[in-house]
């Protein structure tokens, strides 16, 4: 029996031995083989893959080479930025334009278009806009570059009409909504470069501005070589919306502010105003009478007097009530009471009433939004005065008409200022002869600035009369009577007249009055007169006094006719029977004289000079003299000290001898 041992492998396979170990056995040994033959064959052909590589190569720039033709130059990279711009009814510039910036790579005869198309914008808003050249970030865009300012034809044939399209200067140009242009600026090149240029697009400053937003579409497009804008189709299109937003102007703003608002208190109403001073308001008290306004200044931050919001609120403590009314020079009133609030668009006024009580009044008006509030006044008098007071204003009268000749003061039932008019009128027909009537006269209105009302006397002959003061204009319907008051009436002739200061020394720059007054033949203060009292030429001055006031100027001093003064005033420094200058004196101590000489009113051996001095003190005199006294004061110290030094010391020897 042979063994299976020497038996080979292929006899066992086709004997159709199958065992496990035969086939593992025959397939290492196929596995094996194909190896050694895969890596044969790959280092036979790597030089002829190489070689292959090399000829496709060869055969496809050969190929190249038979089949190129020029290329066409293309715009490449383009880019659109833009920038929203603000704009404002004071400012519309290059410094609120909205910015457009373009860049990218143009070739030889590429064109490159900008283009702004309307898209929206405010009710009513202004259509035209100002889109201009600004700025190249590229040095090359000065050379080279074409920026095409035709209008038409050569722009490929576009339709610019001049009504829609406007050179203002060579780089800028006005653009209506209407346009039909494609191309509002239009850059070719003669050869290839990178460019970025920036424009400006703004609103037209020609037209009214509305507030809002104006928005526009910008259009940056391509062309190749040989394509014509406008007629042939762009390699390149991008596209971006840009905002103008016009702020509202300040002075159309809604909202209040406590800076400009304000609130006054007015004896007359007014359909405008501004911030001026209170009037002082007495008013009667009879219901639904009025007596005052109310003004109040709702303003915005511009001082806009008709935009802003607010709610305002007044309110009535004590006498009167206050009523809603429009804004007019005579308004009506709305409502009343002492608590109105009301919703306001710009300056606001309300009417202040009577309420049928009388006494003091305290109004506060305050605004919600601006927070601002204001505290007025006004005093309320009953129709008739429980008491009057006159007293004797002018203490000489003239024969004629003598304005304010009596002045009245009056209080109602609840002590209030009696602010009515009050009558006056001669007590008795004996009085009647020397002035004024017994039939009753009307007074001036009350002021409450002086706090009195004025009563005219107009006088027939020279003496002395008396008069009353009744609150109406009968003396049947007074329910309040004045004690009586006694006038002089004479019609005295200037005899001598005098200057003078009102004080003997004043402090540098310090108010000085000069009185002219002249004298009756007893040397008495004379009623009111107006006459030539001085010479030609005046009051004259030796020092370097100015004036004060709109009517006393160096001139005044040189007239000669004089006016003087029928009463005292403590406000203004007149003087009854004297007439007034005010001036100030110079900065520099010394003395001031006034000189004159008498007028033609005066008896001829009367006409002679009149003088008078004041001192002005010189602050640094007066201090050179005190530190001088200062000076001599510690000198004597000094002297006693040692005095009492010398008398220690001989006491002290004798002590010790």
């Amino acid at each position: 029996m042979i063994s299976n041992k020497q038996v080979s492998l292929v006899v066992r396979i086709s004997q159709g031995e199958r065992d496990a170990s035969a086939r593992a056995t025959h397939l290492e040994a196929a596995i094996r083989k194909f190896l050694v033959t895969t890596n044969e064959r790959k280092k036979m052909s790597t030089k002829t893959n190489f070689k292959r590589i090399a000829l496709v190569a060869v055969a496809a720039l050969g190929l190249g080479v038979l089949s190129s033709v020029p290329s066409q130059a293309q715009t490449s990279g383009l880019t659109l930025t833009v920038t929203d711009g603000t704009s404002s009814f004071i400012k519309s510039d290059t410094t609120t334009a909205a910015v457009i910036n373009i860049k990218g790579l143009i070739e030889a005869n590429d064109s490159v278009t900008v283009t702004a198309v309307f898209k929206s914008r405010p009710s009513g808003g202004n259509t035209n806009l100002k889109f201009h050249r600004g700025d190249s970030a590229t040095s090359t865009m000065s050379a080279g570059f074409v920026l095409d300012t035709q209008v038409a034809g050569a722009l490929g044939g576009l339709v610019a009409p001049a009504a829609t399209r406007q050179a203002a200067a060579a780089n800028a140009y006005s653009v209506l909504e209407t346009s039909s242009v494609e191309s509002i600026f239009r850059y070719s090149s003669n050869g290839s470069k990178n460019f970025e240029e920036n424009l400006y697009l703004q609103i037209d400053t020609a037209q009214a501005r509305i507030a809002g937003t104006y928005t526009y579409t910008i259009q940056l497009k391509g062309y190749d070589a040989g394509t014509a804008p406008g007629s042939g189709v762009a390699n390149t299109v991008v596209t971006k919306d840009i905002n103008i937003v016009v702020a509202a102007a300040a002075d159309v703003s809604t909202t209040p502010t406590s800076t400009n608002s304000f609130v006054n208190l007015l004896a007359s109403a007014q359909a405008s105003g501004s911030n001026t001073s209170d009037a002082v308001i007495n008013g009667v008290a009879t219901a639904g009478t009025n007596v005052g306004y109310i003004y109040v200044g709702n303003r915005n931050a511009a001082n806009g007097v008709s935009t802003a919001r607010e709610s305002i609120t007044a309110t009535v403590t004590g006498a009167g009530l206050v009523c809603s009314a429009a804004l007019s020079a005579s308004p009506t009133a709305i409502t009343c009471g002492k608590n109105i609030k009301v919703a306001a668009t710009g300056d606001y006024q309300f009417i202040l009433q009577g309420d049928g009580t009388s006494g003091a009044s305290s109004i506060v008006v305050s605004a919600s939004v601006a927070g601002w509030s204001f505290t007025k006044t006004a005093t309320f008098y009953t129709a008739a005065a429980k008491t009057l007071t006159a007293t004797v204003a002018h203490p000489l009268l003239k024969i004629g008409a003598n304005s304010g000749a009596v002045r009245v003061t009056g209080l109602d039932t609840n002590g209030a200022n009696w602010a009515g008019t009050p009558y006056i009128y001669a007590s008795s027909a004996t009085d009647a002869a020397v002035g004024g009537s017994t039939t009753p006269v009307a007074c001036d209105a009350y002021s409450a600035t002086l706090g009195y009302a004025a009563c005219p006397i107009s006088t027939l002959t020279t003496g002395t009369a008396k008069f009353k003061v009744i609150d109406a204009s009968t003396v049947a319907a007074a329910t309040a009577t004045s004690a009586e008051i006694t006038v002089t009436v004479t019609n005295a002739i200037p005899n001598t007249v005098t200057v003078t200061f009102d004080k003997a020394s004043y402090a540098p720059n310090e108010r000085a009055r000069i009185y002219v007054t002249p004298l009756d033949a007893s040397g008495k203060v004379m009623q009111s007169v107006t006459a030539d009292l001085l010479a030609t030429g005046g009051i004259s001055v030796n020092g370097a006094i100015s004036f004060t006031g709109s009517t006393t100027t160096a001139d005044s001093l040189t007239a000669t006719s004089i006016t003087t003064s029928a009463s005292t005033s403590a406000t203004s420094g007149a003087r009854a029977g004297a007439m007034v200058y005010s001036v100030f004196m110079p900065s520099a101590g010394g003395t001031v004289t006034i000189s004159a000489t008498g007028g033609n009113a005066l008896p001829v051996n009367n006409r002679v000079a009149i003088s008078a001095s004041a001192t002005v003190t010189d602050s640094g005199a007066a201090a050179l003299a005190a530190v001088n006294a200062l000076a001599t004061t510690v000198a004597s110290l000094r002297t006693l000290i040692t005095t009492l030094t010398n008398l220690v010391l001989k006491i002290q020897k004798k002590v010790k001898a």
